[in-house]
């Protein structure tokens, strides 16, 4: 099973709700996925790089942590610590020496881009939502997910979203079956999965078609052509997000738009609370269609 949401907004008044409006939905979708639970937020975009990154040991980990990669970088880094995370704001084009760093001190990144954070843990959406204070965040768009484990362990590394792209992530609800044929193939590119969440062989996929220069509606469309199973994958990136269901699309779903708004939900009800959606279109995605947003 696993439930997801997602909301862009195309009313900018609406911006400081937006965490609020993803929990409230996230949360609704709780019975579908209680093993973890995960956010992305796209807040306005900045100048500097950030990387989201997490530790089972926030106290030992994160201290004293951006004095040293500063030292590393040669060049300042600040930090904000939200419970297992932190945000780490990095010197431009430092990006490759600093994943290299934090991998090598046992640091784990969530993902990273200039307006991208990510949180995610095991545990209840409402109860990750409160951790990181997600209600609290701000920003144009955003996508959220809880998970039912099925073809990997509980943990936090196997949570959704899954960001292998600066400002992509991807969450997904379904099944791959050739999760395992396109791991090799996507390895031999560069891309490699670190997890064994066929999730993240999606996200992989996304990020190596737009690494060859497909624009996100062509990289959703090569889904369909390359990645067997069922699926619905959301996708978000630093302009907006996009749907697409498998050709059978026996996973549920549904979307909503007004002039304010752009939502999905994995079920009407995440999208029953929602301002003005007595008078929003919404309409089931039709299978093998990509449907995308941008700013």
């Amino acid at each position: 099973m696993c439930g997801i949401v997602g909301l862009f907004l195309k009313n900018e008044d609406l911006r400081p709700k937006l965490g609020d409006l993803l929990t409230d939905m996230l949360i609704t979708m709780t019975d579908r996925g209680p093993d973890s639970a995960g956010i992305a937020i796209y807040g306005d975009d900045s100048s500097k790089l950030k990387v989201t990154v997490q530790s089972d040991t926030p106290d030992e980990t994160f201290r004293g942590l951006d004095k040293a990669l500063s030292d590393a970088l040669g060049g300042p880094v600040s930090m904000r610590v939200v419970d297992t995370h932190a945000v780490l704001t990095l010197p431009e084009g430092t990006e490759a020496e600093a994943r290299a760093y934090l991998n090598e001190k046992g640091v784990r990144v969530m993902g990273a881009g200039h307006s991208m954070e990510i949180f995610k843990e095991i545990g209840l959406p409402k109860d990750v939502a409160a951790r990181f204070h997600v209600r609290e965040m701000g920003g144009s768009h955003g996508i959220g997910h809880t998970r039912m484990a099925t073809e990997s362990a509980v943990t936090t590394l196997g949570a959704h979203p899954f960001s292998t792209g600066d400002d992509q992530c991807l969450v997904h609800n379904g099944s791959l079956s050739n999760h395992n044929q396109m791991r090799r193939i996507l390895t031999e590119k560069g891309f490699a999965p670190k997890t064994q969440n066929d999730t993240e062989v999606a996200a992989c996929y996304i990020s190596s078609r737009l690494a060859e220069g497909a624009n996100l509606g062509e990289a959703l469309e090569g889904t369909l052509d390359d990645l067997d199973g069922f699926f619905t994958f959301v996708v978000g990136t630093k302009n907006g997000f996009g749907v697409v269901r498998d050709p059978i699309a026996c996973k549920p779903a549904v979307m909503a738009e007004t002039d304010d708004y752009v939502a999905f939900g994995s079920e009407y009800r995440a999208l029953a609370n929602l301002p003005g959606i007595e008078t929003a279109r919404v309409w089931e995605p039709e299978p093998a269609t990509v449907y995308f947003w941008e700013r």
